[in-house]
């Protein structure tokens, strides 16, 4: 057994098709039938089983790719760690940051620690669902995760500071002449909002709700960029962290009255490498709004969202 195979066999069982997992990997599709093949020949069990839907793990074959990706991680962090006296960081790094949430801190980030290693190689998810980030967590399938904290955030993570919720409205709009606007005046307003999955939708509601408000809903999106230039536009308010605001639309933002803000976590991996370690670093030089998660804007509710609104 070889990790390319056990890597063959990861990919096909994310993927649900060699054709799939061949196109992934950048290799021919019947190197990896039989790699495959060779695989479960050595091994004298299925590893998948074929259904219509596709190439589905058998029992035996969970239990396999259990330890296959422990085998792939572990080799991969091995070789960032014989690299790591090296001035220069060599490998990969797996990072997923949830939707909206520090959306200039993480690039500047990632450029500093680009600009250290150039030869690094980055992988970046950004995923709306905070439940699908704890499962990626959970399964060891990232480096480091960039989200906001919530009542099942671990013990381990790491406080980075708190991202601050502005409401973006269209050109013109009579609440664009206040510094800061009250939550009831947006009474009625339609919204431009997320996917119902989405943290970022869950927020909305959470926050609307507790003034006794529903909103009523223009649109609904799956990119901060794309609400904001909608709002913009004038299809209806929408509610995003600061950072995700794109530059040339920060005169349309207000923060808003009681504010909302939410506390920004990184969790990396266990026993993380020199890689996530460096970029946890070049994240916490970054500007972020507020320090402390024990100050009223930093605190989390523990139902829903975890919206702070004083």
């Amino acid at each position: 057994m070889s990790l390319r195979q056990f890597e063959y066999a990861l990919a096909v069982a994310e993927e649900g098709s060699v054709t799939a997992a061949a196109g992934r990997l950048r290799v021919a599709q019947p190197s990896v039938s039989q790699q495959i093949r060779g695989l479960e020949r050595e091994l004298g069990v299925e590893l998948f089983a074929r259904t219509p839907a596709g190439l589905v793990p058998t029992v035996v074959g969970r239990a396999f790719l259990r330890e296959a990706e422990a085998a792939v991680g572990a080799a991969r962090r091995a070789r960032a760690a014989a690299r790591a006296g090296a001035e220069e960081l060599v490998g990969e790094v797996a990072v997923a940051a949830q939707m909206g949430f520090g959306a200039r801190q993480l690039p500047a980030a990632l450029g500093a620690l680009r600009r250290r290693s150039p030869r690094l190689e980055v992988t970046v998810l950004e995923e709306p669902s905070s439940a699908e980030l704890e499962r990626l967590c959970r399964r060891g399938a990232l480096d480091l995760a960039l989200m906001a904290a919530c009542e099942r955030s671990p013990a381990d993570a790491h406080h980075l500071g708190d991202e601050e919720f502005v409401v973006v409205l269209g050109a013109g709009h009579r609440l664009l002449a206040a510094d800061r606007v009250e939550l009831d005046a947006l009474a009625g307003e339609a919204w431009v909002r997320f996917d119902r999955d989405s943290a970022l939708d869950a927020v909305l509601l959470d926050v609307l709700r507790r003034g006794g408000q529903d909103p009523v809903t223009a649109a609904r999106v799956s990119q901060t960029a794309t609400a904001v230039r909608w709002a913009a536009l004038g299809l209806g308010a929408t509610l995003v962290p600061a950072s995700a605001v794109p530059r040339g639309h920060e005169h349309l933002a207000r923060p808003v009255f009681p504010a909302v803000s939410q506390p920004v976590i990184a969790v990396l991996r266990s026993g993380p490498g020199p890689a996530e370690t460096a970029l946890l670093e070049f994240l916490r030089k970054e500007e972020w709004g507020g320090g402390d998660s024990s100050s009223p804007s930093g605190r989390i509710s523990r139902e829903g969202a975890g919206v702070a609104a004083e």
